[in-house]
């Protein structure tokens, strides 16, 4: 393949393991049979010298007739020793005729049978005699001896850097650790001014497709002596089955790297390069990147004390890491502990989240939050506003209710967002409802910062005329990035998800108490509606007899009693008569709870009509103007709405009539999902602090001397339309007038506008 042919969207897709060749500073012979590592199968076409016979007919010999005897000799006490190790591990150091010192370096994988394949690679020692352990160690302890008297990251990082730059000789060395989108920061660097300095400079993701980081995950170590190398193929013998893959060379330290890397160190104008992987907890970090201006090679022995330096410095960064990481989480359990304290301590207890805003605000360093329970909101620090910040749980519901949501990017996710990214561009979010639309939302403003790129990263590649090739620009290139926040840290999502937990077991256990509340509340209610009905009931005869005789005895002894006894048995019929009054509300509000409806079509411009002639005796001689509107038919018990619109129009009528003239309105809105019924009137009206007190049995917000009543009417109109799945409320102003609405079938309505009655 040349540079011209280079396409990278394949190279994404490129087996990299799998390449069917090596580089030229070695030779590489694969054995397999029933002895593992007897046959040869497989050897790099420069393989010669390390044959006793040509390839071509060394291939499928056993390993002592195919190969140098002194390479026979040490292979075979190599395999009689143990199993072969899945990673190059050091056999010997042998000399071949010709060719000069040559490392043996073995490993085994398995083949695309599942044939266990022992692959032994010799790599010339030319020029690198001194580089062997025994002249190695005394610079590693002393590199170790330095990389162990540092704690701060920045000096164990640098001072890595120029450790493995004094051991290899490299030009420059990099330390370069991904981030959360697998963009590399050079956050290292040591090198004698031969090559640009590339400190602090962010290189994208592209640079290193995903197959080629997952092979840094697997084998640590990478080395290209000679970037203008040109591949050695791998030679089988012509018996094997045709379509067979290439071997695996995932472990091998002479794999042919792609063409595509081979061309992107021609554009940086490195000859050579040397990579040592950072691991933490198994995961990829970042790399120790070597460069040097011309051909250069490294000993296996060096490669493995730079290996060596790298599991030290990931060791250490790791500890700082997660010193780090357990005191913050440490610091947000105590800040969680605190929350669920005033929480238990509150009623409701979700407000106690917001009676403490600034641990609310710490517990994800954030600069504003936001409770949304049960449709109410309450908002904290610095917050889009309240109506936004309902539009935002809205598209949170409607993304399948997400247990936990997190971004730092939240315009690019929900466009509206773009309106308050100030106050709110990366979002964190818990649900902490099964029942209902309940969130707890952090948020953090906009961070506008400038990143320098190796590059411009908007253009990984050159497209010339003979195709496409890694980009060739690796001049700095600044963004500004925006629309971004700080991200959220593990510890702080983590601790989230824990505090979701909690509060939903609150959330949970707060159900299971109100559902027990209320099947009390049922059983009782029961009883009530019982010893009520069983009263009213038994009490209705006495009082007319009460009535009923005192009336007689007006009638009979008239002439015979005092004006004071007059007076006295007029006290008595009237006590008496309100008495049934109230017995016999009484026994209607019982029967409501306890009769079935009977829901048939209702006209309600025929029932009011009904009601408003049964009221007429109360309207004698009253300037009353009505406005009635067209009233819609509707599906009900015809009892209980006549009942509902009698004691509202009787209301209206009595509570408006020292007015001159009364004006009594009855209107409706057609919803939806709801039909909304309204009553209103010009009268004294009502402070709208006590309006939950109007539908109490035997609540009045007016004494009985200034308007007679008894406190149960609003009762029964409340009963009667919670029946019919229906709600009541009420608006008024003291002097203004009031509008009692109620709605049929369903709940959840906005309250049309107060109007003013006087003008």
């Amino acid at each position: 393949m040349t540079v011209g042919d280079l396409d990278l969207d394949a190279c994404s897709r490129e087996p990299i393991h799998r390449p069917g060749s090596i580089q030229p500073h070695g030779m590489l012979l694969a054995f397999s049979g029933s002895d593992a590592g007897d046959t040869l199968i497989q050897a790099s076409a420069n393989a010669a010298p390390a044959l006793s016979l040509p390839l071509v007919q060394a291939l499928g010999q056993p390993l002592e007739r195919a190969l140098h005897p002194r390479i026979a000799t040490a292979v075979r006490s190599f395999l009689a020793a143990g199993p072969v190790p899945s990673r190059p591990v050091p056999v010997a150091v042998t000399e071949l005729p010709g060719a000069g010192r040559h490392q043996l370096l073995a490993h085994a994988v398995d083949d695309a049978a599942g044939n266990r394949v022992v692959i032994l690679e010799l790599e010339r020692l030319d020029g690198l005699e001194t580089d062997l352990l025994d002249h190695v160690y005394p610079r590693m302890r002393e590199a170790l001896e330095r990389l162990d008297a540092l704690n701060a990251p920045t000096d164990l990082l640098s001072c890595a850097a120029q450790e493995v730059r004094a051991l290899t000789g490299f030009d420059r060395v990099l330390i370069y650790r991904f981030d959360a989108d697998w963009h590399g920061t050079v956050v290292a660097e040591d090198g004698n001014g031969r090559l640009p300095s590339y400190m602090d400079l962010r290189f994208p993701a592209s640079d290193i497709p995903t197959q080629a980081r997952e092979l840094y995950r697997l084998n640590r170590q990478r080395l290209i002596p000679d970037a203008g190398y040109a591949p050695v193929p791998l030679v089988a013998p012509p018996s094997a089955a045709a379509g067979t893959p290439p071997l695996d060379l995932s472990f091998s330290v002479l794999r042919s790297v792609s063409p595509v890397h081979v061309q992107y160190m021609r554009n940086m104008e490195t000859a050579s390069s040397m990579s040592v992987s950072i691991l933490l907890h198994g995961a990829l970090w970042g790399l120790v990147s070597c460069h040097h201006h011309a051909p250069k090679a490294v000993s296996y022995a060096v490669r493995s004390a730079c290996d060596l330096i790298a599991q030290i410095l990931s060791v250490r960064i790791a500890a700082v890491e997660d010193r780090r990481d357990a005191e913050h989480r440490i610091a947000l359990q105590g800040i969680q502990a605190r929350l669920l304290a005033a929480m238990a301590q509150t009623d409701p207890f979700i407000a106690g989240l917001t009676e403490h805003p600034d641990d609310l605000l710490r517990f994800a360093n954030a600069s504003g939050a936001a409770v949304v329970f049960e449709r109410r909101c309450t908002l904290v620090g610095d917050t889009p506003t309240e109506e936004q910040v309902r539009g935002l749980v809205d598209w949170l519901a409607a993304q399948g209710e997400p247990e936990q949501f997190e971004t730092d990017s939240l315009p690019a996710l929900y466009p509206p967002a773009a309106d308050f990214e100030g106050k709110a561009a990366g979002l964190l979010a818990i649900a902490v409802s099964k029942l209902h639309a309940s969130y707890v939302l952090w948020f953090r403003p906009e961070v506008v910062r400038t990143v320098r790129w190796g590059g411009d990263p908007r253009k990984p590649l050159d497209r010339d005329g003979r195709g496409l090739s890694p980009r060739a620009s690796f001049e700095t290139w600044k963004e500004t990035v925006r629309h971004r926040a700080l991200p959220w840290t593990a510890a702080e999502r983590d601790t989230a998800a824990a505090l979701r937990h909690a509060v939903i077991g609150i959330v949970l256990r707060k159900a299971e108490e109100l559902a027990a509340l209320s099947r009390e509340l049922a059983r009782s209610n029961k009883e009530l509606e019982s010893f009520s009905y069983s009263v009213s009931h038994d009490l209705r005869a006495p009082f007319r007899h009460i009535v009923g005789y005192a009336e007689l005895l007006q009638e009979l002894e008239a002439d015979r009693l005092s004006d004071t006894g007059k007076r006295y048995l007029n006290v008595i019929v009237d006590a008496a008569n309100s008495a049934g009054t109230l017995v016999d509300n009484l026994l209607h509000f019982s029967q409501m709870g306890r009769s079935e409806l009977a829901p048939v079509s209702v006209d309600m411009n025929a029932l009011v009509a009904e009601v408003r002639e049964t009221l007429a005796p109360d309207t004698a001689g009253r300037s009353i103007e009505w406005d009635i509107a067209p009233l819609p038919t509707v599906r009900g018990d015809p009892v209980m709405m006549r009942l509902v619109l009698q004691n509202l129009l009787s209301n209206a009528i009595k509570y408006s009539r020292d007015r001159e003239p009364a004006r009594i309105a009855v209107g409706c809105e057609d919803r939806p999902t709801e039909t909304l019924f309204f009553v209103r009137d010009n009268g004294v009206g009502f402070n709208q602090a006590y309006e939950k007190k109007l539908f109490g049995v035997f609540q009045r917000l007016h004494r009985n001397e200034e308007f007679e009543g008894i406190g149960i009417g609003l009762a029964n109109v409340r009963r009667a339309v919670d029946r019919h799945g229906g709600r009541t409320w009420a608006d008024g102003r003291l002097d203004k007038g009031a509008i009692f609405y109620f709605t049929l079938p369903k709940a959840g309505a906005a309250k049309p506008d107060l109007r003013d009655f006087d003008e």
